[in-house]
């Protein structure tokens, strides 16, 4: 199973990435909402590990809107890891098609657990 994690922060990116891989997981990496794009139409992963806040042309929420419109990867669970907590961003989260969202600082074992709450098992 392959996860997609977006983030912009290369610190935040690695330990994300081998958070997941530790577990099993295939891991395709984006530091911007384009390449996540990109990436995410040209070969769709299992899961999407989405930050909200990023530089250039689409954030987080344009990321997720843009998945959920295009049919190869409108099934996709996506999960929303960023720093905003506030209700408004959780409520545009919501609206643009997140399953689920974690502020940063986030529990690594939460995440894994909602991962595979999820559906997205390395095993399979």
């Amino acid at each position: 199973m392959r996860i997609l994690v977006v983030e912009d922060q290369d610190s935040i990116r690695r330990m994300i990435e081998a958070l997941v891989h530790a577990r099993g997981y295939k891991v395709t990496a984006a530091s911007s909402g384009a390449k996540a794009l990109d990436l995410a139409l040209t070969e769709p992963p299992d899961l999407v590990l989405l930050d909200l806040m990023m530089p250039g042309q689409f954030d987080g929420f344009e990321v997720c809107r843009r998945l959920r419109a295009d049919p190869a990867t409108r099934a996709i669970p996506i999960i929303v890891i960023t720093a905003m907590d506030d209700d408004a961003a959780r409520t545009r989260a919501t609206e643009a098609g997140a399953n689920a969202f974690y502020t940063k600082p986030f529990s690594p074992i939460a995440l894994l657990k909602e991962i595979e709450r999820l559906g997205v098992n390395p095993s399979r």
